[in-house]
């Protein structure tokens, strides 16, 4: 934050809020005195949202590296079984045509799907916790009552870096799903819903 910045303003966001524009009645004459002082609008109100958009990027960018892995294994064995089984030009050209034709389909595949499942996947805070909804074919929808959150943790892989991103993993006590991660968040946005899902006592206490 600027110089400029309000006081308070870097703990507002740090305690889940998103900050909002102000604007004077001349902007707005229909504005009236209590929209003027209106507080910054809390992060756990409810609405769905869907996962960052660089995850999408971030996604193929690992598709990329699995794909090239995928295509030297399958090149190289296919070069040394031809070459030692001297299996001849033809068995070579057909099993270079099978390699051309997996290769492709994995490369357009894995450069598809994280579109397709961005579109499908969308998160909800509320004062209660946090809702996770994904699948494409088979949805999901997994209710993370705040008041069993035993404590959450922001990861950061190489890749999320390089694309400002963060997973929130939360471990939870007495449901069927001990853990629960939402990746593809936004990192400072991580540490924001995990702020607010820090237990009541240690949120009072912030």
């Amino acid at each position: 934050m600027g110089a400029g910045a309000p006081h308070g303003w870097n703990s507002a966001l740090r305690g889940g809020y998103l900050p909002v524009v102000e604007t004077t009645p001349s902007q707005h004459p229909e504005t009236t005195p209590a929209d003027e002082t209106r507080q910054p609008r809390l992060i756990a109100d409810g609405t769905a949202r869907q996962l960052d958009p660089r995850s999408v990027p971030a996604a193929r960018f690992v598709a990329w590296i699995v794909t090239a892995g995928a295509a030297v294994t399958l090149g190289v064995a296919a070069v040394v079984t031809w070459v030692a089984a001297d299996l001849g030009v033809t068995v070579g050209a057909l099993m270079a045509l099978g390699w051309t034709i997996i290769v492709g389909g994995l490369t357009w595949w894995l450069q598809t799907w994280p579109a397709i499942w961005y579109r499908h996947a969308s998160y909800v805070v509320n004062p209660e916790g946090l809702e996770i909804r994904r699948g494409v074919l088979f949805r999901k929808v997994i209710s993370v009552p705040r008041s069993r959150v035993q404590h959450t943790d922001v990861t950061q892989g190489p890749i999320d870096r390089r694309f400002g991103l963060g997973t929130l993993d939360i471990y939870t006590a007495g449901t069927d799903h001990a853990k629960v991660d939402l990746p593809g968040l936004d990192h400072d946005l991580a540490f924001r819903i995990r702020d607010h899902l820090l237990p009541l006592e240690a949120s009072d206490a912030v």
